[in-house]
């Protein structure tokens, strides 16, 4: 009797296709686009809709095809779920070598920080080990590099590229649920609703750090946050903590 295939060998054979041998046709219907493509039609559709949307059926519709068809390209969802996110890693740009160590570092964190505002849906599926494929070990690599001769060992180098990306990925989501409140509401609209109410409640000779700073930071803002320079102010400061001497 024949063994069904292993799950875990399939979606790495599929992760490594460019890499492996091609594999002997098999029995089946004709393959009329390729896994790349099945897999670029449900980054897109999970872009414009967010991951919620996506399904074999809607991807397989996004296509052309008939949704049981899409099984002879990607054994389940959660295998394509894989094979997008390490798509989306592909999409990283190099970073130059010749750059100093310190603007190496920055890249590596906006690229990170870029990834998410770009694909938002990657904060709803699971990153705690994923299975390795290409894109998301190319990019270990390429982070690595770019720590690499910043006077690190090799486990502080491996921190560095985790910590850089937490506090990536901390404010990509500060920066998204920002931009998804001020489409529902500006801020100017919000302090014209609720600006009497506060002003009652939380007067300036009970909150006077809060009163000063928050008049500062208003001003200068326009809006209750900046995570964009929460991010460049952050981002260097944590380098300079990281860098040693």
């Amino acid at each position: 009797m024949t063994r069904p295939p292993d799950p875990a060998r399939v979606l790495l054979e599929l992760l490594w296709r460019h890499e492996l041998p091609p594999r002997r046709g098999g029995r089946g219907p004709r393959q009329t686009v390729s896994v790349d493509e099945v897999v670029a039609a449900a980054i897109g559709l999970a872009d414009r809709e967010g991951y919620e949307k996506v399904s074999v059926r809607a991807v397989a519709a996004e296509l052309g095809l008939r949704p049981m068809s899409l099984y002879t390209y990607v054994p389940s969802k959660d295998a394509l779920t894989v094979l997008m996110v390490d798509a989306v890693a592909l999409e990283d740009a190099p970073i130059p070598a010749g750059l100093p160590v310190r603007d190496r570092m920055v890249a590596v964190a906006r690229q990170i920080r870029d990834e998410y505002l770009s694909h938002p849906w990657l904060f709803e599926v699971p990153s705690w080990r994923m299975v390795l494929g290409p894109g998301r070990t190319r990019r270990y690599e390429r982070h690595l590099a770019a720590v690499d001769g910043a006077g690190l060992d090799d486990i502080e180098m491996d921190r560095v590229i985790a910590v850089l990306s937490q506090f990536a990925t901390g404010n990509a989501r500060t920066a998204l649920a920002a931009a998804r409140s001020v489409r529902e509401q500006s801020d100017a609209d919000w302090w014209a609703a609720h600006g009497p109410v506060l002003e009652q409640v939380m007067p300036a000779t009970d909150f006077p750090l809060s009163a000063r700073v928050g008049a500062a930071v208003g001003e200068l803002y326009q809006a209750p946050g900046d995570p964009a320079g929460d991010f460049d102010y952050g981002l260097h400061r944590l380098i300079d903590g990281i860098l040693p001497g």
